[in-house]
């Protein structure tokens, strides 16, 4: 599935595929963010192919908000009734001296939390506070409850490359089919939105 999204600020061009095998391609001129996107992507079992070109002599704040944004809606329209996922994901990820959990629910209504040591500082020319636009953007525009719990660490790229990698493999959880209720939607409701 290709979707494109254009602004005064952006000029996005994203293939995504949530039934994928982990393979990716970035051209965005933000080596960084490529870098954590990665990790979704192989953790994930999401296959990406991103051209983005934005704003970046400004900084990098809004390709990273609107690459959340488009990620996020292209997530929530091809689960589609999201019949037969998990729906739940969570993941405890040790990375070196850092551990971290993430935890997801595809269930169409948005919250974010972090919880850690604080973000900050710049990896290149990626603020490191965008990680969180980012997860807080792409839980919003996904319809999911993201939770984020850095339970102790150290090393800045460590705590970053948790995250995603967990976020990845959370998501791997939710996204995929329950063979024991393939044909049902997961809520007691009937539907989720």
């Amino acid at each position: 599935m290709v979707e494109s999204r254009k602004t005064s600020e952006t000029d996005i061009r994203l293939d995504l595929n949530v039934r994928g095998t982990g393979v990716y391609q970035f051209d965005t001129e933000i080596p960084f963010f490529e870098h954590m996107l990665s990790h979704i992507s192989k953790h994930g079992l999401i296959d990406m192919d991103l051209k983005l070109r934005g704003d970046i002599g400004i900084d990098c704040h809004h390709s990273v908000e609107d690459t959340a944004i488009l990620m996020g809606q292209m997530i929530h329209t091809q689960l589609g009734d999201k019949k037969g996922i998990f729906r739940y994901g969570h993941f405890t990820l040790p990375m070196d001296e850092v551990l971290t959990t993430v935890a997801v629910d595809l269930g169409g209504r948005f919250y974010f939390k972090y919880t850690g040591p604080p973000i900050d500082g710049k990896f290149g020319i990626y603020d490191a506070e965008l990680t969180l636009e980012f997860l807080q953007k792409f839980a919003l525009n996904a319809k999911m409850n993201l939770h984020v719990v850095v339970h102790y660490g150290e090393n800045r790229h460590h705590i970053h490359e948790s995250i995603f990698k967990g976020l990845g493999k959370a998501l791997r959880q939710a996204i995929a089919i329950d063979s024991g209720a393939s044909d049902q939607i997961p809520s007691t409701k009937g539907m989720l939105e």
